[in-house]
């Protein structure tokens, strides 16, 4: 299940020159990772290599497109750059994929700045070259003593974006059936439509398909520490994020400075796992939504359970009969589950989900065709490759393949933890089954012996990362290097919520480098209305 943050908001609303010499010698792997050494001459000028900041282009059409972002307030203007990193890492002198990159400097004077501050929004798949200047108004206060940097993971967007099928086959894709229902032949159809899927990502991008996994990602992020100057990496990972975070700080403890994870992968969970806890999150999230809905004077029903019964019967009525949308589009059950989930990221977002199923009950499909459009990354100019990107990712980390039986096996697990969920979230436990790479492993390593502090921030409503994952994941980072903050909220993270709580805490610990106390719960400042 994608994490995605982004979208639904927008539908509601210099250079380091580094010497030769130092950069040659580069800065000394941990893990096994890292600069200098071996082959000197081709990883030196990798370690070497100079960023040429510019102005940015618009995003491309697999960066979701758009116009190029415009400066901040004070003048301010974006910089993009593309950094060279090794294709294979085991090879740091063949060949190299560029990796795109946006920052905007610090307000603050050489005295008072940190360094550089890098994120990472999730998916994964999600752009940060595009993804940052949409949400700078929520880390400005940041952009105080950090320039706020971000890239396309490898993979992703302008940095080698993977690509699978053309508009046509993709919008198909979106309309296939993910939950079969009806006898084998819909079983046969879904693992048909899989099987083309993977097959077309091999023939359209099997070159970079090895090399685009979190760990690939973690030591492009500690070539762009070096080459940004900085001794420390500090960092703020948000969902899939958080998981990459994890896997930084396993690779390279010592080189980890303020490190905030927010909105917590689990990373003890392998895939069906992780979907079952999904599945349980995303109910938990529409029973809030459903509650919320009854107690403002819902007109969907006149309790949670009959809003719930609402949905599914309007997922099997779509099922049975696609709603034509404009006469050119068709809107499927599928799709309504997407909108759905689309809509649940964002407690902001709960009055168009409620707005959409009314217009839905009435035969009226815009609405949430646009929510389920911005989960599969289509848009005006055609279509991003997050989704793409966000499977060749997860398929080249996780080494689970599973079988219709492993299905069949759980279904019964994933229907009691969501009836309206489950059924999507099981099925798409096959989502690796014939992809052409193998993954790496059942779930990430994510210890990190040695490494400072690291801010862990979980909120209690969170869909996509389930609230204990905050705690697994301290568990799993080691003692004394996890420290976790609670946001008693709804949606997907807990700082872009703008909680007044959340946000002092996370800026503190930022800025001044104040670690909160271990058990420090911030509560949810309710959402007002409809509006």
């Amino acid at each position: 299940m994608p994490t995605r943050r982004t979208t639904a908001a927008a539908l509601l609303s210099g250079a380091v020159l580094l010497s030769a010499s130092l950069a040659a010698c580069g800065p000394a792997g941990e893990g096994g990772a890292g600069g200098g050494g071996g082959e000197e001459d081709d990883r030196g000028r990798i370690w070497a290599q100079s960023l040429n900041w510019k102005d940015c282009p618009a995003p491309s059409p697999l960066q979701g497109g758009g116009e190029a972002p415009e400066p901040l307030p004070d003048g301010t203007r974006w910089q993009c750059a593309t950094m060279r990193a090794p294709l294979d890492w085991d090879r740091p002198g063949g060949e190299t994929v560029d990796v795109a990159l946006i920052r905007a400097a610090s307000r603050a004077d050489a005295a008072d700045r940190i360094g550089s501050l890098l994120f990472n929004f999730g998916g994964p798949g999600e752009s940060g070259v595009v993804t940052l200047p949409a949400l700078a108004p929520d880390y400005e206060q940041l952009r105080s003593r950090y320039d706020l940097v971000s890239f396309d993971p490898r993979g992703v967007g302008a940095s080698a974006g993977v690509t699978c099928l053309d508009a046509e086959a993709a919008q198909a894709m979106t309309q296939q059936d993910g939950t079969p229902d009806d006898g084998d032949d819909e079983v046969t159809a879904l693992l048909q439509a899989r099987q083309r899927y993977a097959d077309a990502c091999e023939q359209e991008s099997g070159r970079v398909l090895p090399h685009v996994g979190t760990e690939d990602a973690a030591r492009d992020m500690d070539l762009l520490r070096h080459l940004l100057g900085d001794d420390k990496l500090h960092y703020f990972g948000i969902s899939y994020g958080t998981e990459l975070g994890g896997v930084y700080a396993h690779l390279f403890p010592r080189h980890v400075g303020r490190a905030v994870l927010d909105g917590v992968v689990d990373p003890t969970l392998d895939q069906m796992e992780g979907a079952l806890a999904q599945a349980g999150g995303f109910q938990l999230a529409f029973d809030h939504f459903a509650q919320w809905c009854v107690d403002t004077g819902c007109a969907l029903g006149d309790t949670p359970e009959e809003i719930t019964r609402l949905v599914m019967e309007l997922e099997e009525t779509l099922d049975d009969e696609p709603l034509s949308v404009d006469g050119e589009r068709v809107f499927t059950g599928s799709q309504l589950i997407d909108a759905v989930v689309q809509a649940l990221y964002l407690e902001t977002a709960w009055p168009a989900l409620e707005v959409g199923l009314q217009l839905l009950a009435a035969d009226e499909g815009r609405t949430l065709l646009g929510l389920a459009d911005a989960l599969s990354g289509r848009h005006a100019g055609g279509w991003s490759d997050q989704q793409d990107a966000r499977t060749a990712i997860t398929c080249a980390d996780r080494s689970d393949r599973y079988t219709v039986d492993d299905v069949l096996e759980q279904s019964a697990a994933f229907e009691e933890a969501s009836p309206l969920f489950g059924d999507a979230m099981v099925w798409g436990a096959l989502e690796c089954t014939d992809w052409p790479v193998r993954g790496k492993a059942p779930h990430p390593d994510v210890s990190a012996p040695g490494a400072p502090p690291i801010l862990l921030v979980g909120n209690t409503g969170d869909p996509a990362t389930p609230y204990g994952g905050a705690a697994r994941m301290a568990e799993r980072l080691g003692k004394g290097v996890g420290v976790e903050l609670t946001y008693e909220g709804e949606g997907h993270g807990a700082y872009d919520s703008g909680n007044t709580c959340v946000r002092k805490a996370v800026n503190a610990y930022l800025l001044d480098g104040t670690v909160p106390a271990a058990g420090t719960v911030c509560e949810r400042e309710p959402l007002q209305g409809k509006g």
